[in-house]
């Protein structure tokens, strides 16, 4: 029985890709609704080309609540020139764009979760068709991913670059020289807890070189945080050969995450308390957190213990907590 082909994607791109040039445009997705019945999703883009030469995908707003991508990346897109760079770069610093308009983690339209919509379908949702556009037309163009994340509004985190160890050891090897040269204050071995349908999968599984972070969080950016995505983009394509100069490197301390021990989840509703801070060490038994109850007084509140030791890496943001939230995450660190 033969399979039937896949429908063409119904995004289509305002700008030539593939050419010469600086070029500014957009991703264009028809999308008819109430207030527009021929209407589209506008989701801004630039590619700057130069010749030959390896090519990378530089992404932010993969969630629409986190800040640092999208300040580095619209900036990045307006001051390239197509004589800083030595084959390309694709920029799109809101990949859920509707979810970035909204300042929402997942689409306002069809409540998806971009980083849980891959490999998409050009006929889903609207996420999965932007997913599948990324699957099969952007990823497939890049030797190098680079994708900005933080914590949105429900997460802390320390400010680190993140690659994950891969059945490829070879590949695992570039992309943690490329963690290596975005110079973070923390580099992180990074553990998923669940990486079905994700933008990082997807690109590994095609034998790219993928890098992200996590660069702080609660809903908003930092002075500092957005200092260190900017300079990490720029590190990171001076360490492809795509722009020239030096790399600014800076001290980085690495962490792993060696187990699901890393994390710990809230088993109860209600109001936490943080019992330790980011940066700091913690001993495995050592009480993290505390969650109150808020319906009645005078009930214990539950602890939570970290399951090992060593860094608290990430934290729950901010005070109200739900049974089944990430409460916290510990990571050890290694030289």
């Amino acid at each position: 029985m033969t399979s039937k082909p896949m429908r063409p994607s119904p995004i289509s791109p305002t700008i030539d890709l593939d050419g010469d040039g600086v070029h500014h445009g957009h991703l264009r997705l028809p999308y008819s609704r109430d207030d527009s019945a021929w209407g589209s999703v506008m989701i801004p883009m630039a590619v700057i080309r130069n010749g030959a030469g390896p090519t990378a995908l530089l992404t932010g707003g993969n969630h629409g609540d986190e800040y640092e991508g999208p300040l580095a990346l619209f900036d990045l897109a307006g001051r390239l020139r197509q004589q800083d760079v030595s084959g390309a770069v694709i920029i799109v610093p809101a990949m859920n764009y509707p979810a970035f308009r909204a300042a929402t983690r997942t689409s306002p339209i069809d409540s998806g979760n971009m980083n849980r919509s891959f490999p998409g379908r050009p006929d889903g949702t609207v996420t999965e068709k932007i997913a599948d556009y990324f699957q099969r037309e952007l990823l497939p163009r890049a030797d190098l991913v680079l994708d900005f994340h933080s914590g949105g509004k429900t997460l802390d985190f320390l400010p680190f670059c993140a690659a994950h160890v891969l059945p490829d050891e070879a590949l695992t090897r570039q992309a943690l020289a490329a963690v290596e040269a975005f110079s973070a204050p923390w580099s992180m071995r990074m553990l998923e807890i669940d990486a079905v349908g994700m933008y990082d999968t997807a690109a590994e599984e095609m034998g790219k070189v993928f890098v992200t972070t996590e660069l702080g969080g609660g809903g908003t950016s930092t002075a500092a945080s957005v200092r260190i995505a900017r300079r990490g983009a720029a590190n990171v394509l001076k360490h492809a050969g795509i722009l020239a100069g030096g790399i600014d490197s800076q001290p980085t301390r690495w962490l792993d995450m060696p187990s699901g021990d890393c994390f710990c989840f809230a088993e109860e509703d209600g109001l936490i308390e943080t019992m330790a801070d980011l940066g700091e060490t913690v001993s495995e038994g050592q009480v993290v957190a505390r969650i109150h109850q808020v319906g009645r007084t005078g009930a214990a509140p539950q602890e939570i213990r970290a399951k090992l030791s060593g860094i608290l890496t990430a934290r729950h943001f901010p005070g109200l907590v739900k049974a089944g939230d990430c409460a916290s995450v510990v990571a050890v660190e290694v030289e």
